[in-house]
């Protein structure tokens, strides 16, 4: 009877309807264990556990929690994005390594370089990572994940790589700025803006949109891989090891294994997008990914689609980890079960 007096506010229902978020599933979930375990428990202490099933954060705040990890960790990580692309668009920083460019970038272009295009990977992260992150639990139920029984490992990659073309369309204007601001050269550091407006006046609208070939196929890679490993790996740790999911080892473990095999699913894709964003206008040398593809490991090898392996670890392992983790905590802070 207390259960029954108990009705989902409009805003609930919108979610539920127009956006085919979870919270059917999971409401009607909850009503089930409330019955079942409550039937002899106070009336208050029932409404109250319904109460809270209904405080449960939407769509808009899992992305809202999900782009706020995101910022936060691409402030920190930021440095050695910036050492990665360089090496992947220059034969001469890839010659140097890691350790040699950040002296030479440092050396010539002043410590604030490291942090060249960082405002507009603040853009990307909002829109693309968090539509990524927030979208994936949607997307699992869309792929029918309901139970653990029919929830296999091929249903989470889906489940990731659709969250993942979806926020890479929403990310790329901002990073193709990023590439951008990330490889000019010199003491000076170019504002978001006048990128914006340079791109625009040589390139057009289509400019914001070059790669995205290459980036929707490497977003659908990168997360697939991340949340379906993370995900597998964060079950395997509870099975094996009698810890729970909220602890903070079960997360930093999942995470770290995520970001390695990351990196060696993603990286031949990261380079193609970022020779595609970087090549100059005035002179095309990839028509799209296929080509870029094939022009990279006939001239220059196969291997060459795993340059820059390193510095992409260095930058996936601390970025996978520390934004799920800050997602993970974000979300018991909402009221919401980890993932």
């Amino acid at each position: 009877r207390c259960c029954s007096s108990w009705s989902p506010n409009p805003v609930q229902i919108f979610y539920s309807i127009k956006l085919q978020l979870v919270f059917k599933t999971f409401y009607f979930t909850i009503a089930r264990s409330t019955m079942s375990l409550n039937q002899n428990k106070p009336q208050a202490h029932v409404m109250a556990t319904a109460a809270a099933a209904a405080a449960a954060p939407g769509l808009m705040q899992q992305i809202g929690m999900a782009g706020s990890a995101a910022v936060i960790t691409v402030s920190f990580i930021h440095p050695i994005d910036v050492v990665k692309t360089r090496i992947q668009v220059s034969p001469e920083y890839a010659a140097l390594g890691m350790g040699g460019t950040v002296k030479k970038v440092v050396g010539t272009e002043g410590v604030l370089a490291m942090w060249k295009g960082v405002n507009a990977a603040w853009l990307r992260e909002a829109s693309y990572t968090s539509l990524r992150l927030g979208l994936y639990e949607p997307c699992k139920i869309a792929f029918g994940c309901t139970t653990p029984e029919n929830t296999t490992f091929l249903k989470k990659f889906a489940a990731g790589s659709a969250a993942g073309a979806l926020g890479s369309i929403a990310g790329n204007p901002f990073d193709v700025l990023k590439t951008r601001m990330m490889t000019a050269e010199g003491k000076g550091s170019p504002s978001i803006m006048g990128t914006a407006k340079d791109l625009l006046a040589h390139q057009g609208v289509g400019g914001f949109y070059r790669g995205i070939d290459s980036n929707i196929m490497r977003a659908m890679v990168l997360n697939g891989t991340k949340m379906a490993c993370y995900d597998q790996t964060k079950g395997y740790v509870v099975q094996y090891t009698g810890l729970a999911k909220t602890s903070l080892v079960t997360q930093f473990i999942s995470a770290v294994a995520a970001g390695f095999f990351m990196t060696c699913t993603v990286s031949p894709f990261d380079m193609v997008r970022t020779r595609l964003m970087n090549q100059p206008a005035d002179a095309k040398v990839y028509s799209n990914a296929g080509d870029c593809f094939i022009k990279i490991i006939k001239n220059e090898g196969p291997l060459t689609l795993w340059r820059g392996f390193l510095p992409i670890w260095s930058r996936f392992a601390p970025t996978t980890t520390i934004q799920l983790v800050i997602f993970e905590q974000l979300r018991v802070l909402m009221g919401m079960k980890s993932m």
